[in-house]
């Protein structure tokens, strides 16, 4: 069985930073691909940032040049780093693993979700 397990958001000020961290764990064979997503109330998810097996990375245009996604191979963790901070980026923010398991199973897996509140 494999879990996601993140850790981070909160509070943060117009132009502030925050940090999210996302830690899989179970039975893990090989790692796709790791990823954030976002939804805001009444809206649908969307894609922040993801990064493949193969270091290749894709942002959101509204996150790029503020939001810095990394992962940490060996401990099967992501990272998402967040600055300047608007409004707009509130939302519950979801982690995403696509991974296969050591059955050779595929899953699509997703964490709990953190929340993360941008008000001055």
């Amino acid at each position: 069985q494999v879990q996601l397990v993140e850790s981070g958001g909160g509070l943060a000020q117009p132009g502030g930073s925050l940090g999210l961290s996302c830690v899989a764990s179970g039975s893990i064979f090989r790692i796709v691909a790791m990823a954030w997503y976002r939804q805001a109330p009444g809206k649908e998810r969307e894609l922040v940032a993801s990064v493949n097996a193969g270091g290749g990375f894709d942002y959101a245009d509204s996150v790029k040049g503020r939001f810095t996604i990394s992962r940490i191979s060996g401990a099967n963790t992501v990272y998402l780093q967040m600055n300047s901070l608007k409004p707009d980026d509130t939302a519950v923010y979801y982690c995403n693993m696509r991974a296969y398991e050591t059955t050779l199973q595929w899953g699509d897996y997703w964490g709990q979700g953190t929340q993360v509140a941008v008000s001055s």
